[in-house]
């Protein structure tokens, strides 16, 4: 990779206003924390406490594919306990949004949706994909357990931070 590939991708990481970016082909691999990334405590709420965004972008796109995975990463609330600040008052997770685009339960119209309320989920299984400027990301569950309720409807926008799943960690 030269110096103007990593330009554009830098200038593509800025449009898209990503918080965090990871790049990783073969022995190649850097981190990019824009301004975007902060650490947040929430105490209000049932909000994420810390939400960062990783996307692989591929050697060719294809706009019929999804190519960049998006992972939401929740981290402990330092006891020990897991995810903090994500549970609702029913103990059931959320799982949100981690960038702006369309949500789509599918990777096409004629595939299969991923997930449906009452399916099993575990830590790395496909949610959704949220397209956002052309770029189909894969949205990747951080938590293992149900999904109880899906709260978008499919080939609808989505904004950053919004509620996409509720998740039963005891399903």
């Amino acid at each position: 990779m030269d110096s103007k590939e990593i330009q554009e991708l830098l200038k593509l990481v800025n449009r898209l206003e990503l918080a965090e970016f990871k790049y990783k082909q073969g022995e190649v691999e850097f981190s990019v924390k824009t301004k975007y990334y902060h650490r947040r405590s929430v105490d209000y709420g049932p909000a994420m406490g810390t939400q960062t965004v990783t996307s692989h972008i591929p050697q060719s796109t294809s706009a019929s594919q999804p190519t960049s995975p998006v992972k939401t990463n929740v981290e402990p609330d330092g006891n020990g306990n897991g995810p903090a600040g994500v549970a609702t008052k029913d103990n059931l997770i959320e799982v949100r949004s981690p960038i702006v685009g369309t949500f789509y339960r599918s990777s096409s119209p004629d595939k299969p949706v991923f997930v449906k309320p009452g399916d099993p989920i575990e830590v790395g299984s496909v949610l959704c994909i949220i397209e956002a400027m052309k770029l189909f990301n894969e949205i990747e569950s951080e938590v293992a357990g149900k999904i109880v309720k899906i709260m978008v409807e499919d080939a609808s926008p989505v904004e950053y931070d919004q509620v996409l799943f509720l998740v039963d960690p005891n399903g």
